[in-house]
């Protein structure tokens, strides 16, 4: 069973910061890593293929430093590491992105032979989640998001069971193969990469693809292009508890309640009008 990994390489949104003048993320301020919920795409596909056999490749769009990430797939234990990359794909949103992943996907399905596809849950620096489920419409396969735990994959039937998390706990899904599954990072534990797949990761160098390797490609829907999507503006969040700390005695916090709760209706009676 061949699966197939697309996944990004990102700013740390852990230290990036937002451009006061531009209002769009200030990518030199923070490191490139691998997006973390990719990382766990990556896992989860080497423990299905070293249960079912076959390989992992993976995937992914961006300029040539993303050889990166893919590196630090194939540490992980990735088998093979494609990269298209081209100023033709810059500026690409979520549905120019997943038209140009599925253009090269459809010439590893001719070459390899693709079972499964996997992708993380939604990229940190975007959080749409919506480049997956845009591959699989486009390959016209099944979409299951939001996967935290593959219980069964029957290659002989072509079937796959998932749990798919939801709000009040998991939905029991089964699907015909192939078919592509976002996941969560509850899916596994990235495990230490072993001394063999460090060594193997540093000497390798992935496949780079631009559009012209790729076939019956159309550059309207490629980058700026093929992008209708229009940010007006980005801001970080405010840091705010939302909460009144209390303390003291039983009496004094009863106190402070209904004193804070007396200010926040009179307030509310300001800005609302009168309550009953």
């Amino acid at each position: 069973m061949n699966v197939l990994v697309c996944i990004k390489q990102v700013p740390d949104t852990k230290i990036i910061k937002v451009n006061p003048k531009t209002n769009t993320l200030d990518r030199s301020s923070a490191p490139a890593i691998l997006n973390p919920y990719d990382a766990h795409a990556v896992e989860e596909a080497v423990r299905l293929t070293e249960q079912h056999g076959g390989k992992v490749i993976v995937l992914s769009m961006g300029p040539p430093q993303a050889r990166i990430a893919i590196k630090k797939c194939i540490e992980i234990g990735a088998d093979e590491g494609y990269l298209i990359s081209d100023r033709r794909f810059a500026g690409a949103d979520t549905l120019a992105t997943s038209y140009a992943l599925y253009k090269a996907i459809e010439k590893l399905i001719k070459e390899e032979g693709i079972d499964l596809v996997l992708c993380g849950k939604h990229a940190i620096d975007g959080d749409t989640g919506q480049v997956g489920p845009g591959i699989a419409r486009r390959m016209e396969i099944p979409p299951l998001t939001n996967v935290i735990r593959v219980e069964k994959v029957d290659t002989d039937e072509g079937s796959i069971i998932v749990h798919r998390k939801i709000e009040n706990g998991y939905e029991r899904i089964q699907s015909t193969l192939p078919c592509l599954l976002t996941v969560e990072k509850e899916i596994n534990e990235v495990a230490y990469s072993p001394l063999p797949n460090m060594i193997k990761a540093a000497r390798y160098e992935p496949i780079v693809w631009t559009v012209d390797d790729l076939n019956d490609v159309d550059v309207k829907q490629l980058g700026l292009k093929g992008s209708p999507t229009i940010v007006g503006k980005m801001w970080p969040p405010e840091k705010s508890s939302g909460a009144d700390m209390i303390g003291g005695t039983v009496e004094e916090q009863v106190e402070q309640l209904l004193t804070i709760t007396l200010e926040k209706r009179e307030l509310f009676s300001v800005k609302g009008g009168e309550t009953t």
